[in-house]
């Protein structure tokens, strides 16, 4: 079962869940590459980064779950592309939050929400990355 097989505003602990192992899986491989190109001095500041790391996206992703799923419950509106910009501002204000700066959450904020507001209408209209054009 995937994120989007079910609608939005629906079975949100279930697409929190969804979100969270994604973000869990984005930072591990982050922490991966991040270890290969600045390696640490010790196994344990290894371990400590790659944690750290991982953690926060999994709760960057918890936190996009919860709060996209929330938002259509509250405002009655599946399938809408603010949901969805709520969620990914929710996710920039956590990490924001988490560096101590204002700055950083408010510019998170508007990157993750806009990636996240055309990430769904892509989905709603059927936008492709790759491949032949459909004529």
């Amino acid at each position: 079962m995937g994120y989007w097989d079910k609608p939005d505003g629906t079975d949100c602990v279930e697409k929190t869940w969804i979100s969270t192992k994604l973000g869990t899986a984005l930072g591990l491989v982050g922490s991966a590459y991040y270890l290969v190109a600045f390696r640490p001095d010790s196994v344990m500041a290894a371990l400590q980064k790659a944690t750290n790391s991982t953690v926060t996206m999994a709760a960057v992703g918890a936190i996009f779950g919860c709060a996209t799923c929330l938002s259509s419950q509250m405002r009655d509106t599946p399938d809408d592309p603010l949901s969805y910009f709520v969620g990914g501002c929710a996710s920039g204000i956590f990490l924001g939050a988490k560096t101590h700066s204002a700055l950083t959450g408010t510019s998170a904020c508007l990157g993750l929400g806009t990636l996240a507001f055309f990430t769904k209408v892509g989905k709603m209209e059927g936008w492709r990355l790759a491949g032949p054009p459909k004529l």
